[in-house]
């Protein structure tokens, strides 16, 4: 493949017009996408898509883009479909980003110009130590920088560019797909999988250079309502029970050196309480369930009811209501019985010169349910780093090498078909 040499990159330059575009979703909307604006980067990557030729590419409208580049080879090709998200997360604004190149980085603090206390250093982040002489784009300090994943979206695109303009480069039917309200978690709720149509895939969402993430969290939501006693305050004694000093118990009454995020690692899971509000009168609480292992979601959520139950059985007239909504499921439990998938891609990454990293996930992606919607679903890296903060970055070099595994990817299942 000594043509991938000749190859002018068009990642960086894409990369940097698409995080200025504000695509940042929002977890109390009811709309789908959950803001329209993430249709504004949808549009462009259309028109990109068609200015490239890439003739079928469309947005529907949920905010889906599709598209298709067909197969030129007479073997029989499974279909493959590579996928990113168009949103940014709402943990930090995506408003008014301002991309930085920072060329042949030194090694030095990178000190990010619009807030003077936003300094990215390689004490806080050490992956920044093996990036040294490679060219880093960061924000200027006040949002996110909108790597994750539009680093993903980057590298797609450029891989779709390479592909449409070497005529000569064999390949099967490759489909490209980009989603909304990933991070929000409502990436593929309304995916037409007869109209994506196939066989495989992978996400681009990942991490360092080298990473393949074949195994994430397996995930519950549950939501609680805690009901008081309410009467007026001012002859409240022995009759009024405060729904929110109730429900400050149930907190206070969790573990506070296990079973959390800020207790575990590696494949240990944990129960996290994501919101709370409420009055007097009632008060609501939401929680995420994760482990890697499927079966253990059921003990956790378990154990969280009889916790829930004991605090409220000590206060008269006091009620409650727990429920629980699947989320996702470890991608491993489908990627074990086609483990070619994952493999394709690490002898990828190995052609390209690239040591593969496997990463569990501790969390999700739009792959981990698109593997349980028929198409197993592997996530790649694709250099993002620092992700949902304001010293978030990304290195050229790692998504320009993330392009180069996908050109070696494709030639792979070419080959093995």
């Amino acid at each position: 493949m000594e043509y991938i040499k000749n190859y002018h990159s068009t990642v960086a330059n894409r990369f940097i017009k698409y995080v200025q575009i504000d695509t940042e979703s929002d977890p109390k909307s009811e709309s789908f996408p959950s803001s329209m604006k993430q249709k504004d980067l949808g549009q462009l990557l259309v028109q990109e898509l068609l200015a490239i030729g890439v003739s079928d590419a469309a947005m529907d409208d949920w905010g889906y883009v599709y598209a298709t580049i067909p197969s030129n080879s007479s073997k029989k090709i499974p279909t493959i479909c590579f996928c990113a998200h168009m949103d940014t997360a709402p943990d930090c604004s995506g408003k008014d980003v301002k991309p930085i190149l920072h060329k042949n980085y030194t090694g030095a603090p990178i000190v990010l110009p619009d807030v003077d206390d936003q300094i990215i250093t390689t004490d806080k982040h050490p992956y920044l130590k093996e990036k040294i002489g490679d060219d880093i784009i960061t924000a200027s300090g006040h949002t996110l920088l909108g790597a994750d994943d539009k680093a993903g979206i980057a590298i797609i695109m450029d891989f779709a560019n390479y592909v449409i303009n070497n005529p000569e480069f064999e390949h099967g039917s490759i489909r490209i797909l980009f989603t909304p309200d990933e991070e929000v978690g409502r990436g593929v709720e309304h995916i037409d999988m007869k109209r994506l149509n196939a066989d495989y895939g992978y996400t681009l969402d990942g991490g360092l250079l080298g990473s393949i993430e074949d195994e994430s969290f397996s995930a519950d939501g549950v939501d609680i309502v805690i009901n008081g006693v309410s009467t007026h305050p001012g002859y409240a004694k022995n009759k009024l029970v405060n729904a929110i000093k109730v429900a400050s118990e149930f907190i206070d009454a969790l573990p506070k050196d296990s079973w959390s995020p800020e207790t575990t690692e590696h494949r240990e899971g944990f129960v996290h309480p994501t919101y709370f509000n409420g009055g007097l009168e009632q008060a609501k609480l939401g929680f995420i369930i994760r482990d890697h292992d499927t079966s253990k979601l059921a003990e956790y959520e378990n154990r969280l009811k009889n916790l829930l139950d004991t605090v409220v059985s000590k206060h008269k007239g006091v009620t409650s209501a727990f429920k629980v909504k699947e989320q996702y499921r470890n991608m491993k439990e489908v990627l074990t019985t086609v483990p070619f998938v994952t493999d394709n891609a690490i002898e990828a990454m190995k052609r390209a010169g690239i040591e593969p990293k496997p990463v569990i996930i501790r969390g999700g992606t739009d792959g981990s349910r698109l593997s349980f919607m028929g198409l197993p679903c592997p996530n790649l890296f694709t250099g993002e780093m620092g992700i949902h903060s304001r010293q978030e970055y990304v290195s050229v070099q790692d998504m320009e090498k993330a392009v180069m595994t996908m050109i070696h990817l494709i030639t792979i299942w070419k080959e093995r078909a």
